[in-house]
């Protein structure tokens, strides 16, 4: 995005932008990741941006100490009276704003650029401007005060000397570039495992909750590499019992739910600590997730990937091809996390023996264990090399994220008894192959609940069913009718082309 002369302005915040309960006030959606001191939240207002860094110091951690704000955004924002204002493309008003390639430089630019047009427009429009919220509904703002987003943390370091703002531009659906998980690590080398680390996007949703997911990974590394040496010389303690990777899912859980696709096995055999990577990668999914999994948030990204491919089921073709690339794109999003995973598991064997004598002199302990501090561990290579010496996993996920069950099978003996029916006298057997469908669908979609979601997925399997049974010429015919856009893929639209009959001259 780069066009920020024809840009529109749109409110960051919006009524019902709040998805979770005890708000703090100018700041959407904040909460605490469980464990870790990870926050992750919408776009604050300035009086926001406060609040949240007051409630992740406490009363313990020194406001003067190191704070890491990572904002995942790629719309540039400006404050109009202490309020958030993105620069959107005026086509993408109210929905996910997927820019392309927008790296920390070009949102950087983009703010500076915003800002000039923001504050030419009031001072050509009488000191106002006009902006839309995300209903595209216009909005008139008088502009008493506007500062660019760099202002507004520059302004905040008077108070919080020591915060650190990183951006980190990602997109909202596919996975970050594996550059972008090499900033957010080089962003937090050099910090504390008490270390707050804030995360933001818009709302509080996807991108912040993919960031936080990979900051989780960075803070597993640091507790792993830092904290062996010393548990180890505790007498009586189990090992086995803090390893970070032994995490185990509900085995009763749906295999989707479990993030077992096919691609994702694959990986997870093929990978070096691939089944501890994974392991690692859903627990911190999961405590990144809803409250359900033990999480604080509003997106659970391995979850939400089954839940959509549930709701494919009962969508039109358009609709379908639509949520097909969305459901690939997350796929692509949960292989790259659990790669990254394995990324730091290597990482943490890699940094301990990285680590100078006169460091392990000094954090060597009685019985030759050593404890090194997180704030001087070092990654020994970035997660870009580690992907070009594994370059094969690359090409396993861009041949396998589509390799899922989009359509359920028929049984084969009810597909055999409908083409039998078809095949002897296909408008004759109209009623009984229309019955035999029906009650068909009724055995395959037994899973679902009732209610308008399992109607929809029936009549659409019945639609696509009868289409697969149609005699040759007819179904030539109705196919061409289907691409020329005079008619629908539907049951009854089907059945009355096929029942219908030409008046007779008179």
């Amino acid at each position: 995005m780069g066009d920020m002369a024809n840009a529109a302005c749109m409110a960051d915040h919006f009524e019902k932008i709040q998805k979770l309960p005890d708000p703090v006030p100018g700041c959407p959606n904040f909460r605490r990741v469980p464990g870790y001191k990870v926050y992750c939240c919408g776009q604050p207002t300035i009086a926001g941006f406060e609040a949240v860094l007051n409630k992740a110091c406490g009363d313990i951690y020194p406001k003067d100490g190191k704070i890491i704000w990572l904002n995942v955004r790629q719309e540039p924002d400006v404050y109009v009276n202490g309020e958030p204002i993105c620069a959107r493309p005026p086509n993408k008003i109210g929905e996910y704003a997927e820019l392309g390639n927008v790296t920390r430089d070009v949102a950087k630019a983009n703010e500076v650029e915003f800002l000039e047009v923001c504050e030419k427009r009031a001072e050509e429009n009488g000191g106002k401007i006009k902006a839309v919220d995300i209903n595209k509904k216009e909005l008139t703002l008088e502009v008493k005060e506007i500062k660019s987003l760099s202002q507004v943390i520059e302004s905040l370091k008077e108070k919080f000397p020591g915060l650190v703002h990183m951006r980190v531009p990602i997109c909202n659906s596919a996975a970050p570039l594996e550059t972008d998980f090499d900033v957010i690590c080089n962003t937090l080398v050099g910090s504390s495992v008490n270390t707050p680390i804030i995360v933001n996007d818009q709302v509080g949703l996807s991108r912040a909750t993919t960031a936080c997911v990979a900051v989780c990974l960075f803070k597993e590394f640091q507790l792993s590499a830092s904290y062996e040496g010393l548990v180890e010389t505790v007498p009586g303690v189990n090992l086995e019992l803090l390893k970070m990777d032994t995490y185990k899912m509900n085995p009763e859980k749906d295999p989707l739910f479990r993030g077992e696709f096919e691609v994702v096995k694959e990986l997870v055999a093929s990978m070096k600590n691939g089944v501890a990577a994974k392991n690692v990668c859903d627990k911190v999914i999961d405590k990144n997730g809803t409250p359900k999994t033990g999480g604080t948030g509003i997106k659970q990204l391995r979850e939400n990937i089954a839940e959509s491919k549930l709701s494919y089921e009962i969508m039109d073709d358009a609709a379908q091809a639509f949520l097909k690339s969305k459901i690939m794109d997350n796929i692509h999003k949960y292989y790259f996390l659990i790669v990254f995973a394995g990324y730091m598991l290597e990482a943490t064997d890699l940094a301990r023996g990285a680590v100078s004598d006169e460091i392990k002199a000094e954090v060597t302990l009685k019985g030759g264990k050593y404890a090194i501090p997180a704030n001087q561990l070092k990654l020994v290579k970035t997660f870009v090399q580690f992907i070009e010496e594994n370059a094969s996993l690359k090409g396993l996920i861009d041949s396998g994220k589509g390799n899922l069950q989009w359509e359920r099978d028929i049984p084969q003996a009810a597909l055999a008894n409908l083409e039998d029916l078809a095949a002897k006298d296909f408008k004759g057997n109209m009623g009984k192959i229309i019955h035999d469908i029906y009650q068909t669908a009724h055995v395959m979609f037994g899973d679902m609940p009732q209610g308008d979601h399992k109607k929809r997925a029936k009549y659409r399997f019945a639609s696509k069913t009868l289409m697969r049974l149609l005699p040759a010429n007819l179904k030539s015919e109705i196919e061409s009718l289907i691409e020329t856009k005079k008619m629908t893929l539907d049951l009854y639209e089907i059945l009355g082309h096929c029942t219908w009959t030409a008046p007779k001259a008179t």
